[in-house]
């Protein structure tokens, strides 16, 4: 996947391979700009036009989401698959009231006809559940009278309505306090747990994916650099990449200064024709430089791209 820019074509995403199960919580994780956010934005098409998928396909239920009319995409959309953004304030409509835009959500979620009575009965329910208060008074005011914490709120409270098949979070606690991410993580948890829904989390907060999570990819410049059960992941750590993450989190015992990961991402206009982490590997090797390294199983279900686990250390997956 690429985007075009003044200077050429950002190779951004190449050969990202995520699936997820009914009812399978997935987590993904990595650095600022390395790709989670567009791969997510990608499953819905709502990327920007100046992005194109060169090649690959993104498959929902049997289908080619990339090459759904524009008719099944809305019904996708507003009935299966919904998605918590990051920044809460792109979701909602400034010129429109909570309310207006809750209520029209519900009424395209369900092929039911629902009355006023019965639709606010459920715009409630959602407020409730995201932790609102004063549902009455939130569904009456306009996005600009509502702090962030509060409008990431309604964003989740937006989503938990159409996502009866997959919901996509990403950051969901951006713009929460530590106590309201907290009970916002354990609501969601509870929801999709209950509704048997999957889960696609994208969060920089190692602690709260460990937690939350079934399964673990973890994605460097664009690239799945190893994915596995989240336990097993966090445990026995296999990518150099995954290792240095992990050691570079604060821990609250001390134990010292965290250490951080040396050297810069490359350009994503120029970017290593081999594994992407090679220029900030210690373990780099001549292979390295040459082609994109496969995943290797390095244990039961789980896979490192990375070539110290190839040539009969490792079996490709």
């Amino acid at each position: 996947m690429e985007s075009r820019v003044y200077e050429g074509w950002n190779k951004v995403l190449n050969g990202v391979n995520i699936s997820v199960s009914r009812g399978e919580k997935v987590g993904i994780i990595g650095e600022s700009a390395c790709g989670k956010t567009t791969t997510v934005r990608a499953i819905l098409r709502l990327l920007p036009s100046n992005w194109r998928v060169s090649r690959g396909r993104i498959v929902f239920q049997g289908e080619d989401i990339l090459k759904m009319s524009h008719r099944r995409l809305t019904n996708l959309r507003r009935k299966q698959v919904s998605m918590i953004f990051q920044d809460p304030s792109s979701a909602l409509n400034p010129y429109f009231t909570i309310k207006e835009q809750m209520y029209d959500i519900i009424r395209h979620s369900t092929d039911e006809h629902l009355s006023r009575g019965e639709v606010h009965e459920k715009a409630v329910s959602f407020l409730g559940q995201a932790a609102l208060p004063e549902p009455d008074r939130m569904l009456n005011s306009y996005p600009f009278q509502l702090s962030g914490g509060m409008k990431q709120r309604i964003n989740i409270a937006f989503a938990l309505v159409s996502a009866n098949d997959l919901l996509i979070a990403d950051e969901p606690g951006t713009s929460l306090d530590a106590t309201i991410e907290d009970q916002i993580t354990r609501l969601l948890k509870k929801i999709v747990e209950e509704k048997g829904i999957s889960v696609i989390l994208i969060t920089h907060a190692l602690g709260l994916v460990k937690n939350f999570v079934d399964r673990i990819y973890v994605m460097y410049m664009g690239t799945i650099v190893e994915e596995g059960p989240t336990t097993q992941v966090f445990n026995d750590p296999r990518h150099p990449y995954t290792q240095m993450l992990i050691r570079s989190v604060p821990k609250l015992t001390g134990g010292g200064i965290p250490e951080g990961i040396v050297g810069e991402v490359p350009s994503y206009l120029t970017p290593p024709s081999g594994c992407r982490f090679v220029t900030r590997c210690p373990h780099r090797m001549p292979a390295c430089d040459g082609a994109m390294p496969p995943l290797y199983n390095v244990s039961p279900n789980h896979g490192a791209a990375c070539y110290l686990y190839g040539e009969g250390r490792g079996e490709k997956q």
